[in-house]
C-alpha cells in the first residue's frame, strides 16, 4: 500500500509544487518592479483564487464520485460523472463571463483595494477572467483522472500549463515590458493550452468512456441528486476557505502596502507547504474512494494511517527548511530591504504552519474519497467562525501577528475536528 500511495503521491507532489512555482515566478517578477506591482498581483491572484477555489468542487467531487464508481466497477457511472462535470463546468464558466463587471466591482471593494492599486488590479482582472472556461474544464479533467487512479496525466497537464505560463511571463514582462498585463495574458494562454492537451490525453486513453456518455445522463435522478448534493457541500466548504484567505488579504491590505507585500510573499511560501502535502491528500482521495466503492473498510483505514504518516514526514521537512533558510528563501522574492526587514518577525509562523496544517490537508483528501462532504462543510464552518473570533480578539493588541495566529488556529482546529468526527463515526461518516 505504501508503494501505491507513492505511485499516486509523487506525481501529485511534483504537479502541485509546480502550481506555487508559477505564482512564485509572477510574484518575484512583480516584486522586482515595485511593492505596488507586487501587492496588485497578490490581490488579483487572490480574487481569482476566491472565484476558482469556490468551484474546486468540480475537481474534488469528480474525483470522489469517479473513484467510488471505479471501485464498484460501474463503467457507466464513470462516464456519466465525466459528462455531468463537463456540462456543469461550461455552465459556470459562462456565468462568470456574463457577470464579470459586477464581479470586478465587488472584488475590489471586498478586498479594500487602495486607489493607487485599483487600476493595476482591474487591468489584471479584465484580462484573466477570459481564462474561466479553460480553468474550470481543467478542474474537471484533473479530478476525473485522479478518480481513475491516474496521477500521471494531471502531472503532465499541470507541468505543461505552468511551464508555458512561466515562459510567457518572462517573455511578456522582461522581453516586451508588458508589466502586469503580461502576467495576466500568460495565464490565459497557458490555461487554454492545458485544455487542448487534456482533451488529447482523454481521447487517446479513454475513448470508450467518452463514447458511453449519453443524452440520458441528466435523467438519472438519484445519481444526479448525489452529484449536486456532494458538490453543494464542497462549494460551501470551499467558500468558507476562500473567505478566510480573502479576509486575511483584506486585513493585510488595511495594514498598508509594506505589510500587504510581506504577507503576499509569506503566503506564497505557505502555498509550497500546502501544495506539496496535498500530493498525499490527492493520493488518499483516489485510494479511499476506490476502496470505499469496493466496500473494503480495512484498506480505507490503512490508507488513512499511512497517508497521515507520510504527511507528517513531509510537514516536518518543511518546518526544518523554513527554520534554517526561511529568510534566504524570502529574499528570492524581492530586493526591497524594507520588505525583508519587515518580514523577519513573522518568519517563525512558517515553521509552525506545516505541523499545524498537515492533518487537515490529509483529512480533506480522505473525506473527499468518502464523499463525506457534509462533515467537511460543518468542520469548515466551525473553523471559520473560530478564525474570525481569534482575529477579532488579537487584532488590536498584536496587529499582523494576530492575523497569523488566527490562520494557524484555523488550520489546526479544522484538523482536530475532522479527526474527532472520523473517530466517532468511522468510514460511514457523511
Amino acid at each position: 500500500m505504501n508503494r501505491e500511495i507513492l505511485r499516486l503521491a509523487i506525481p501529485n507532489i511534483i504537479s502541485n509544487v509546480s502550481v506555487p512555482l508559477l505564482s512564485t515566478v509572477d510574484t518575484a517578477l512583480m516584486g522586482h518592479l515595485s511593492p505596488r506591482h507586487l501587492g496588485a498581483v497578490g490581490i488579483g491572484s487572490m480574487i481569482f483564487n476566491f472565484i476558482y477555489w469556490n468551484f474546486g468542487f468540480l475537481r474534488m467531487g469528480t474525483t470522489g464520485l469517479t473513484a467510488q464508481a471505479l471501485g464498484a466497477e460501474d463503467k457507466s457511472e464513470i462516464s456519466q460523472t465525466l459528462g455531468r462535470s463537463v456540462a456543469v463546468g461550461f455552465g459556470l464558466a459562462l456565468l462568470l463571463l456574463l457577470t464579470q463587471i459586477p464581479l470586478e466591482w465587488i472584488s475590489l471593494r471586498l478586498m479594500q483595494v487602495e486607489d493607487d492599486l485599483a487600476t493595476l488590479v482591474s487591468i489584471y482582472f479584465r484580462i484573466r477572467i477570459w481564462a474561466a472556461p479553460a480553468s474550470l474544464l481543467i478542474y474537471v479533467l484533473v479530478g476525473w483522472f485522479f478518480g481513475m487512479q491516474n496521477a500521471v496525466y494531471p502531472l503532465l497537464l499541470t507541468i505543461v500549463v505552468n511551464l508555458v505560463n512561466i515562459a510567457l511571463s518572462f517573455f511578456f514582462i522582461l522581453g516586451l515590458d508588458m508589466g502586469i498585463e503580461g502576467v495576466a495574458w500568460g495565464t490565459v494562454i497557458a490555461q487554454y493550452a492545458g485544455v487542448v492537451l487534456g482533451a488529447l490525453l482523454l481521447f487517446a486513453k479513454y475513448p470508450q468512456y467518452l463514447r458511453a456518455i449519453n443524452r440520458h445522463v441528466y435523467r438519472e435522478v438519484s445519481a444526479l441528486r448525489k452529484f449536486f448534493v456532494v458538490n453543494r457541500d464542497l462549494f460551501i466548504r470551499t467558500l468558507c476557505l476562500t473567505l478566510a484567505f480573502a479576509f486575511f488579504y483584506s486585513q493585510s491590505s488595511a495594514e498598508g502596502v509594506v505589510i500587504l507585500a510581506v504577507n503576499v510573499v509569506l503566503l506564497q511560501m505557505v502555498n509550497w507547504i500546502s501544495y506539496a502535502i496535498d500530493g498525499f491528500a490527492y493520493a488518499a482521495e483516489s485510494m479511499v474512494g476506490k476502496y470505499r466503492g469496493a466496500g473494503s473498510k480495512q484498506n480505507v483505514n490503512r490508507t488513512i494511517k499511512l497517508s497521515m504518516a507520510w504527511g507528517l514526514g513531509l510537514a516536518s521537512l518543511f518546518s526544518v527548511i523554513y527554520g534554517l533558510f526561511g529568510m534566504e528563501i524570502f529574499s528570492l522574492f524581492t530586493s526591497e530591504i524594507e520588505l525583508y526587514t519587515s518580514a523577519s518577525p513573522f518568519m517563525w509562523y512558517l515553521v509552525l504552519f506545516p505541523l499545524a496544517g498537515f492533518i487537515c490537508y490529509i483529512w480533506d483528501g480522505i473525506y473527499i474519497g468518502l464523499t463525506a462532504t457534509i462533515t467537511m462543510r460543518n468542520a469548515m464552518l466551525l473553523s471559520l467562525a473560530l478564525f474570525l473570533l481569534v482575529q477579532y480578539l488579537l487584532h488590536d493588541p498584536l496587529g499582523n501577528h494576530g492575523l497569523w495566529i488566527a490562520l494557524l488556529v484555523f488550520n489546526l482546529f479544522r484538523g482536530v475536528v475532522q479527526s474527532l468526527l472520523y473517530w466517532i463515526y468511522g468510514w460511514q461518516i457523511r
